[in-house]
């Protein structure tokens, strides 16, 4: 956006005429408006368009609102538009989930559309002050590769407490046999195994760079307990956790690269 044009502000709200007032103060601002009324269609949108602010809807058919900020925040093309959340859904963990996921604000439906407008421009401006090169100029990147690096970030942040491979797959908007899919094309590789080797190298760096004890190590990255860790870590690299933090500190191997014995 230049000083010369208005800002353009992508909707993605199945109910769009449950916003008429909100709608009519930004028609009245001179604000450009697109529209998209469900997840899928948001991120397509997004990726076209580069708009300037998306206000987004959390309870959306199909995608909810979650997974399309998720995905929004891995491609090159949407991560460094500003998201509000505006919605109904007001729950305390609702909320905070917005915000984790990258949201710079989460805004009531009931908020009187002044506020609203005030919180939008100050949001404009924020994102003025701190604009890279036009997000618009960069290529679009293919959707499989923003769903799995979406489903690689949320396996990776909540690996002590992973939730169902389902979970995940609609947590990224997909379903369990599409993202399995796309993680055997992409990566070569199952889920499953995938997510045995990043936890092993979570594991790696742990041991590394902290002075935690193996079974914090363990509960940190998922394991079930310390033995478990353990005998991974040993069929892995062929040496136990402790063994690899005491060759490590010899300096018999290194910290990145960690299967390689000097």
């Amino acid at each position: 956006m230049t000083g010369a044009q208005p800002p353009h502000i992508l909707v993605i709200d199945d109910e769009p005429d449950a916003l008429g007032a909100p709608f009519a103060a930004m028609r009245a601002s001179g604000w450009r408006l697109s529209l998209a009324t469900d997840g899928a269609q948001g991120c397509r949108r997004a990726e076209l368009l580069a708009p300037d602010l998306i206000l987004l809807d959390v309870r959306l058919p199909g995608m909810d609102g979650f997974a399309v900020c998720r995905r929004l925040r891995e491609s090159p093309r949407t991560c460094a538009i500003p998201v509000l959340f505006l919605t109904i859904a007001g729950a305390p963990e609702e909320r905070l989930e917005g915000l984790t996921q990258g949201a710079v604000d989460y805004v009531m439906k009931s908020c009187p559309p002044a506020e609203l407008l005030a919180r939008i421009q100050i949001h404009l401006e924020l994102a003025r002050r701190h604009a890279k090169p036009a997000h618009g100029d960069t290529p679009a990147m293919p959707d499989t590769e923003v769903i799995l690096r979406a489903a690689t970030r949320l396996i990776s942040e909540e690996l002590a407490a992973l939730p169902p491979l389902a979970v995940i797959a609609e947590r990224v908007g997909v379903t369990e046999n599409r993202l399995s899919a796309i993680f055997r094309r992409q990566l070569g590789t199952t889920m499953f195994a995938w997510i045995r080797e990043e936890r092993l190298r979570q594991g790696r760096r742990l041991l590394a760079d902290t002075t935690l004890d193996v079974q914090a190590i363990a509960n940190a990255v998922g394991f079930r307990g310390a033995g478990n860790f353990s005998t991974a870590f040993r069929e892995r690299h062929g040496f136990t956790p402790s063994r690899y933090r005491e060759e490590l500190r010899a300096g018999h191997v290194v910290a990145e690269g960690h299967d390689d014995v000097r």
